[in-house]
């Protein structure tokens, strides 16, 4: 595959970073992932400002250039022969020598990273996944709010316990906080929605605030949706009509079963619709979907309303 490193595209065997690299030696630098629609990155200028934002906070003096982020982009989908392509833009704080030093890095280093985008799965947006309750916690951020950073081992030991488990294939691994409270799952935001409002965890949980989480909130209170970000248990997720994940790759992904630590699991919803407050019907109606289809068999219909929502203004920011 070709990557874009310092905004020259090369084959990624000739992409070299030195070993003095702080982002090597300690985890210091940050990324973001997101995907192209029709060439275009989706919500290119968010992810950036969030970028730019952490890399402040971490002394790291990196000013991305959109323009030319977005023509490196073009290049690289040409270059691997990709219509669209998951992207990973990578900023390391650069080469600072052994030990920590107290002062800013001036030279911090760009890297693109692309590949093929994961096969459409429409059983997926229909039928939904399994959503398996992790023993391994959420840790706490290290700074006020969570940044995406190059710091990964939380989610990879959450990744490994997911595989030793007996979750189903393309589970989804769901941490708590070290108080109890819900927080994100391995590589996704949390939502759920119960008689008729919507809720996700807070930020102040210690979760990412993700760019998807944020647009998907945006559009439901554009939707007349009633939305909260809070704090919830298990027991209140246990309860919940409707659960979905967002992440910039696989957008809105419906959960339709959970899984306890045990392995014990719960079917998502109550199958009816009865009862589940305001908005329900409406969504259910937006989302065109038929008596039959029922909450905890398919994706309920806020969900949908949501995700038609979200792909509708990828299309318009093509």
């Amino acid at each position: 595959m070709k990557v874009a490193l310092g905004g020259v595209v090369m084959d990624a065997r000739q992409a070299v970073i030195s070993i003095y690299d702080h982002g090597f030696l300690y985890g210091l630098g940050l990324f973001e992932t997101f995907r192209t629609y029709g060439g275009r990155a989706y919500l290119l200028d968010r992810h950036l400002r969030r970028l730019e934002a952490g890399c402040l906070s971490l002394g790291i003096r990196y000013k991305a250039d959109q323009s030319a982020l977005e023509a490196s982009i073009a290049e690289l989908l040409h270059a691997n022969e990709l219509k669209d392509g998951y992207v990973r833009l990578t900023v390391t704080a650069g080469d600072g020598g052994l030990g920590l030093p107290t002062g800013d890095y001036e030279q911090p280093q760009e890297l693109i990273l692309m590949k093929p985008l994961p096969p459409y799965q429409a059983a997926l947006y229909e039928h939904g996944r399994e959503l398996r309750l992790l023993h391994t916690k959420r840790n706490t951020p290290e700074g006020e709010i969570r940044l995406k950073s190059l710091h990964y081992m939380n989610n990879i030991i959450a990744k490994r316990e997911l595989a030793a488990s007996d979750a189903s294939p393309g589970a989804e691994g769901l941490m708590l906080s070290g108080d109890g409270l819900l927080t994100e799952g391995i590589v996704s935001n949390l939502f759920f929605a119960q008689d008729g409002v919507i809720r996700t965890p807070a930020v102040d949980t210690g979760i990412l605030p993700g760019i998807t989480r944020e647009r998907v909130l945006e559009l439901a209170r554009a939707a007349g949706f009633q939305v909260e970000e809070g704090h919830y248990s298990w027991k209140q997720l246990l309860g919940a009509d409707e659960i979905w994940l967002t992440g910039s790759v696989q957008e809105l992904v419906p959960v339709t079963r959970l899984s306890g630590t045990d392995g014990t699991q719960v079917q998502v919803g109550k199958g009816t619709g009865a009862g589940i407050g305001v908005g329900y019907e409406t969504a259910r109606n937006a989302a065109k979907l038929e008596p039959e289809a029922e909450a905890g068999t398919v994706a309920g219909p806020i969900t949908r309303q949501l995700l038609m929502a979200y792909r509708s203004d990828t299309m318009r920011s093509k």
